[in-house]
């Protein structure tokens, strides 16, 4: 385990030197998917996610390997998460410090100590889980990504979490963005 080095400072990072990660789940009619975020505590914006029907220390790597390879932050990078056995892994933890990343986890059963990243699934599930019934994985991947890359992303420079363009290194590495509709609580692509 990592000591609490964020100590819920939320507020006043530079872009790549605070990120926040979790994982959330999404109902699906094939069975749940599951879904790791990480998060840019600076711009509040998603820079790297991964998905599966396993919720397992891949996950959590994955998403961190997006948000690395797309932001390419220094060395030093305070990366804050729960206290979770996917972090808690070896192959987590041997990635962040492959990374030079700086690991820091919530203190044990306190919600509290990520309410970024609580706050980011509350807005997600509210706004668009909850809207919507999904048939397959792959259709509630396809809308998540749609999500989180036309609207979430756009929105969190528009509410007060400004950061210049040029501090986002690339763009997410799925390079899509697929527009779905909701018919009847029901996603179509």
């Amino acid at each position: 385990m990592a000591p609490n080095l964020l100590d819920r400072r939320f507020e006043g990072w530079e872009p790549n030197r605070a990120w926040v990660g979790d994982i959330t789940y999404v109902a699906t009619n094939e069975g749940w998917l599951y879904l790791a975020v990480v998060m840019d505590l600076a711009s509040r914006r998603i820079v790297g996610w991964s998905m599966s029907k396993n919720i397992d220390a891949k996950l959590v790597c994955t998403a961190l390997k997006a948000a690395y390879w797309q932001r390419k932050p220094a060395a030093g990078l305070l990366v804050h998460t729960n206290r979770g056995s996917q972090y808690a892994s070896h192959e987590y933890r041997r990635l962040a410090a492959d990374f030079g990343l700086t690991m820091s986890m919530s203190r044990k059963g306190n919600a509290w100590d990520n309410a970024a990243m609580e706050s980011f699934f509350k807005t997600l599930r509210v706004e668009r889980i909850y809207q919507v019934r999904y048939e397959t994985r792959a259709q509630a991947r396809l809308d998540i990504v749609d999500w989180i890359e036309g609207y979430y992303n756009p929105r969190a420079h528009a509410h007060g979490h400004r950061v210049p363009r040029s501090s986002h290194k690339g763009t997410h590495p799925c390079g899509y963005i697929t527009r779905c509709t909701s018919k009847r609580g029901r996603i179509s692509v």
